[in-house]
């Protein structure tokens, strides 16, 4: 039995710690691959088009960009909302600062690091109670 719980400690413990790792690094490329995103107050003009959203950029220049069907709807009852705009693009923005798979994927790497960390400590006490 002592030996079995042993093992699957050691491979939750991989599994965490190792999980974690390759997690982090998948975040540090989504971070990178994501490039710069500067806020702005934005005008929604909503028409029989669809939605679009208008706003200045950091250089003064006049952008606009017709939004999806998930974002028209969260911008349903605005005429001024608050954006994130790709740098150096014409026409890219949306909503938040971080891309969508920004936070479950950083919610995977603290709870493989989570589990990681629980596995060594209950290998650790279990080492200790044999004697």
């Amino acid at each position: 039995m002592t030996t079995a719980l042993d093992a699957v400690l050691e491979v939750f413990t991989w599994i965490g710690f190792g999980g974690a790792v390759v997690l982090a690094i998948a975040l540090v490329v989504l971070w990178a691959s994501d490039g710069t995103w500067l806020p702005a107050e934005a005008i929604v003009d909503h028409d029989g088009d669809g939605t679009w959203v208008r706003w200045f950029d950091d250089e003064g220049e006049a952008n606009s960009a017709r939004v999806d069907a998930h974002t028209a709807a969260e911008l349903a009852d605005v005429d001024r909302a608050h954006i994130w705009f790709r740098h150096g693009w014409r026409g890219r923005m949306r909503l938040t600062r971080r891309p969508p798979l920004h936070r479950p994927l950083l919610g995977l790497t603290w709870g493989a690091l989570a589990l990681g960390i629980v596995s060594v400590v209950v290998s650790t006490i279990v080492l200790f109670a044999r004697g």
